[in-house]
């Protein structure tokens, strides 16, 4: 008797365990792309257009799903931890995307087409500019990481002073994400 009640307690505990690990997987928040790929080298429309480079300046479609519970809002940030700066690259953070956004347009990022999502935030870039500012890797300095990230943000709107660096709203949203996502893209200019 006592061998039986044993293994049904294993049994038990077996189908908890994987009942719990599937729901762990099942919502996983998820980001996607028609322009971008994980580990793909990005096309030239993902280019800066200054400082050398030539390229359309585009920022990336962006698609999002399966937002994790206690999700207010969300933010976007694409960054190259491989410039040669000492701290990496903002190429773009929009903050304030409202819960109910779950995809962007290629282009979002320009500033002229004011296409963002109303009540978003776009943050001044490494460039200078606010906005997307795209890939532009020194010429010969190798394959660079390009990595764009959703941040499922546990309040609604991010308090932010006027100017605000990208170190500042990088921290900002870091204290506040409840779950990301991120593509890793490639770049590189020989």
């Amino acid at each position: 008797m006592h061998h039986t009640l044993r293994l049904l307690f294993i049994l038990s505990l077996s189908v908890f365990s994987l009942g719990a690990s599937t729901q762990l997987f099942a919502g996983s928040l998820t980001l996607t792309s028609q322009d971008i790929a994980q580990g793909e080298f990005m096309p030239k429309a993902q280019e800066f257009n200054g400082f050398g480079c030539s390229g359309g300046d585009l920022s990336p479609h962006l698609k999002w799903s399966n937002a994790p519970q206690g999700t207010k809002s969300f933010a976007i940030t694409a960054y190259d931890p491989d410039a040669p700066t000492g701290s990496g690259w903002w190429h773009w953070q929009v903050v304030n995307i409202p819960m109910t956004v779950r995809e962007i347009a290629a282009g979002t990022g320009s500033t002229a087409s004011n296409i963002a999502p109303t009540g978003s935030e776009q943050i001044e870039n490494d460039y200078g500019s606010r906005g997307f500012g795209g890939a532009c890797p020194p010429e010969g300095h190798g394959v660079h990481h390009y990595r764009f990230t959703i941040h499922a943000l546990s309040v609604e709107k991010l308090e932010l002073p006027e100017g605000a660096s990208g170190a500042l709203a990088g921290y900002m949203i870091n204290a506040n994400t409840i779950e990301t996502s991120t593509i890793e893209s490639l770049y590189q200019r020989d």
